[in-house]
């Protein structure tokens, strides 16, 4: 049966049990968990739903990690983030800004049942993207020579870049069904599919991997070979969900309109990612290949910081969308608040926990990477802020303001940019950490800025200033 949103009730029955459990009542008035209305309790369930899967992601992510740097060593963590760097940073360019752009279109259109016009949007998608891609990875293959002997001056990493340009079509696919997920608010299965999916069959075959090579191309292959069978596994859970076939096309937007928005969304959604890639793409440049994974490695850790809003923006993105859509500025602003409540107050102890014993958790990656304990403490409090700030692109994304967002992201990534040419060849790691960090945070301040003045909402929580909790002024 076709997917149909469910109706929301007008008040909320009830907090997740989970919540109410893991809250204590004080706690849960504080939180305000008991005046929660239907969207945030809605919000709450599928985040929390996806806050596990997000977990479950971060941890086999870790073991995928840790069979590569206890088997392979350093070096072959290096060359593994870098070969998919480079994956990343093309992939991104390769999908036009059509994943985000037919989140928007498709979470818009499903939750008026315009089911013809879903339809519309995910054909013309894939006469878009399918070409695209398979001309990026023919680029991609063909001067992965040119790039490692030129670009990096490492040769050796020539075969690991032709392997990852194989999965840039399968890599591609992926995200962009897996944004048609979350667009039909099927969260479970989008975080899945996301969050866990990859490292979870890339360590399984990196296992058989081991007993039969030492060969540090080996994570690269297992990556590749994981992506292509979970490219054909989500397409499926697409198809199963969304009955494409008993549905009637509905022209909803020309191809010209379609790709307007999506290259606007391509620059606005995908900076902040390019940010991130950019710091291992220059310290690949400048670095060794241990100083790129013991870095990565890191950089990794700190996204543990930002898990409740991972899980938050993975339902609040086609929400937003919906309550924009209907005009429901004052419930937007209430859930984006009242999330940020509860993303502040499940990131603290996480970031205490990382400030205090730093060493100590990078050590279980081997001893080589204790040496990344002050990046991780840097990068540690710059997630922190990117996680109070709350679901800042989101907001803009979905309220048709990337524009903005995209003059944000041009300007950091350029700030950037200039702070790691400056700094890594002086500082190593800790300059590209600090670099990262100062971008991030002009990315989060400008955005609040601007929410603030476009749409009188103050998403930063800040529960130790009285006056300035995040709420409402205006």
């Amino acid at each position: 049966m076709l997917y149909k949103n469910q109706p929301l009730t007008q008040t909320a029955r009830g907090v997740p049990k989970l919540l109410k459990f893991i809250f204590p009542r004080r706690l849960q008035n504080f939180l305000s968990l008991d005046q929660a209305d239907a969207h945030f309790t809605e919000l709450l369930r599928g985040g929390s739903g996806a806050f596990l899967i997000r977990t479950l992601g971060i941890a086999i992510g870790y073991i995928f990690t840790l069979l590569i740097t206890r088997n392979y060593g350093p070096e072959a963590m290096g060359v593994f983030a870098l070969s998919q760097t480079v994956l990343m940073i093309v992939s991104m360019a390769a999908r036009l800004g059509l994943d985000t752009a037919s989140l928007r279109f498709m979470a818009e259109y499903s939750a008026h049942d315009q089911w013809g016009r879903v339809k519309d949007v995910y054909l013309k998608s894939l006469k878009l993207l399918l070409p695209t891609s398979l001309g990026f990875a023919l680029l991609f293959y063909y001067l992965s020579p040119f790039m490692a002997d030129y670009l990096f001056s490492k040769p050796n990493m020539a075969p690991a870049f032709k392997i990852m340009s194989l999965s840039l079509v399968p890599f591609v696919f992926l995200c962009f069904h897996s944004e048609n997920l979350r667009a039909l608010r099927k969260i479970a299965a989008y975080a899945f599919f996301t969050k866990v999916s990859i490292p979870l069959v890339a360590a399984a075959i990196l296992v058989v991997m081991i007993y039969h090579s030492n060969n540090i191309i080996m994570p690269v292959i297992a990556y590749a070979i994981g992506t292509l069978i979970l490219s054909i596994l989500c397409l499926g859970k697409w198809l199963s969900f969304f009955k494409i076939s008993q549905v009637e096309v509905e022209t909803s937007l020309s191809y010209k309109d379609m790709l307007s928005v999506s290259l606007s969304m391509l620059l606005a959604s995908s900076m902040l990612y390019l940010m991130q890639w950019t710091n291992i793409f220059i310290l690949g440049i400048f670095g060794t290949e241990a100083e790129v994974g013991i870095f990565n490695v890191a950089l990794k850790l700190s996204f543990f910081t930002s898990i409740t809003l991972f899980a938050i923006n993975s339902i609040a993105a086609p929400k937003f969308a919906m309550l924009y859509s209907t005009g429901d500025l004052k419930g937007l602003g209430r859930l984006a608040q009242q999330s940020n409540r509860i993303i502040f107050w499940t990131s603290l102890p996480i970031l205490l926990s990382f400030l205090i014993f730093p060493a100590l958790i990078l050590g279980f990656f081997g001893p080589e990477f204790r040496t990344g304990s002050f990046s991780l403490m840097i990068l540690t409090l710059g997630l922190f802020l990117n996680a109070i700030s709350g679901s800042v692109a989101f907001i803009l994304i979905m309220t048709g303001r990337q524009k903005i967002f995209q003059n944000i992201m041009i300007c950091s990534v350029v700030f950037n940019i200039i702070l790691n040419l400056y700094l890594i060849p002086r500082f190593g790691i800790n300059g590209a950490a600090f670099a990262y960090v100062a971008a991030l945070a002009f990315v989060n301040l400008s955005s609040v800025y601007y929410i603030k003045k476009e749409l009188q909402i103050f998403t930063i929580y800040l529960p130790f200033f009285p006056g300035e909790r995040g709420e409402d002024k205006s």
